[in-house]
């Protein structure tokens, strides 16, 4: 039972480490890359849809993004969701397709860009943290309650502190080289 919940513990630190990962990979760096877009969301169809369910984004050159509707009709509303999304990004629509150019980062830029990206870093380190406690307290209770012996529960003590020291660890290795990405002149 006690191996559950460290099993339990660990599925949601890997979740936390992809989400922090997805949430990284909306981070712009200097160049273009499709997942820049993943978090714009269109008004097409008479609802907010994410743009990856009306479009296709590829990224033809390292500072161009291409976006190519499946319905061309909503190119004008993709340009629009696409400015209104605060990335810092001006479409324009060139027929049935829409080309985002994507600028080099000023210098400061990048420094703000590398305090949002501690900050996600932060909160995924924590969320770790948080996962470790609720394990901690599932495996106190189990030895509370007899199910558990004394030196299991600190054997299962040291896994789960291994379990967050290695999931921390990951996320400084991502933060680490995501920041090395932006900071690239």
């Amino acid at each position: 039972m006690s191996t559950d919940v460290l099993e339990r513990a660990e599925k949601k630190m890997d979740k936390t480490v992809q989400s922090t990962r997805k949430e990284f990979s909306s981070v712009r760096t200097g160049k273009a890359s499709p997942a820049l877009l993943d978090t714009v969301s269109v008004e097409a169809y008479g609802s907010s849809v994410p743009l990856n369910q009306v479009a296709n984004v590829s990224a033809p050159d390292t500072d161009m993004l291409l976006v190519q509707p499946y319905d061309g009709s909503i190119a004008g509303d993709i340009a629009s969701a696409i400015r209104t999304a605060d990335l810092g990004l001006n479409p324009s629509v060139d027929g049935n397709v829409v080309r985002v150019p994507v600028p080099p980062l000023s210098e400061e830029r990048r420094k703000e860009m590398v305090k949002v990206l501690q900050r996600m870093a932060e909160e995924g380190r924590v969320a770790v943290r948080q996962i470790r406690q609720d394990a901690k307290n599932e495996l106190q209770s189990l030895e509370r309650e007899g199910e558990i012996s004394e030196d299991q529960y600190h054997r299962r003590l040291e896994t789960l502190q291994e379990l967050t020291d290695e999931h921390t660890g990951t996320i400084d290795s991502m933060l680490e080289k995501k920041e090395d990405e932006v900071m690239e002149v």
